[in-house]
């Protein structure tokens, strides 16, 4: 298919010169060229643009991607997971599982007789206890801190009026 189309792009300019060069044809050959030659360009733009399609995409075929999603098998209090995560977190997915299973591992060593379910939700509930802790500290830092600015602001006010 390919080869015919560079017969068309071939013949495209011989049918210019020949329609410039014999004007003295008459009108309806005239129209059959210039139909021909429309066809002609119809054509050409598509063959290249197809074939620098076919072209670009066959690299794309040879060159197999990086998964960018990965299967990692976790284990928490005994019991293994599997997790699909992006492979630029897989680091902190397995630094959260060793923080969680040794949460989780400590709570079952408390109640042996807790089944795995019931250690998972203690242990997801203590850990937003902990979250929860966490921010509130952050809040009341933030606090203490604007207190603080207010404070030496003031005091600086005060240093320089007396100066």
């Amino acid at each position: 298919m390919t080869d015919d189309q560079n017969k068309s792009i071939a013949k495209l300019p011989k049918t210019n010169q020949v329609q410039n060069t014999q004007t003295q044809r008459p009108q309806v050959q005239s129209t059959q060229t210039q139909n021909t030659a429309l066809t002609s360009q119809k054509t050409a733009p598509v063959a290249p643009s197809t074939s620098s399609t076919m072209v670009q995409s066959n690299p794309k075929i040879a060159k197999a991607p990086e998964p960018q999603i990965k299967k990692v098998d976790i284990a928490i209090a005994g019991v293994t997971y599997p997790i699909f995560c992006p492979v630029h977190e897989q680091e902190e997915l397995l630094s959260a599982v060793s923080y969680i299973n040794n949460h989780a591992l400590e709570l079952k060593r408390e109640a042996p007789s807790l089944s795995q379910e019931s250690i998972l939700v203690l242990c997801c509930l203590n850990l937003y206890e902990k979250i929860h802790a966490s921010q509130k500290n952050d809040e009341d830092r933030i606090q203490q801190d604007k207190q603080s600015e207010a404070l030496l602001n003031k005091i600086m006010k005060d240093a320089h009026s007396i100066l």
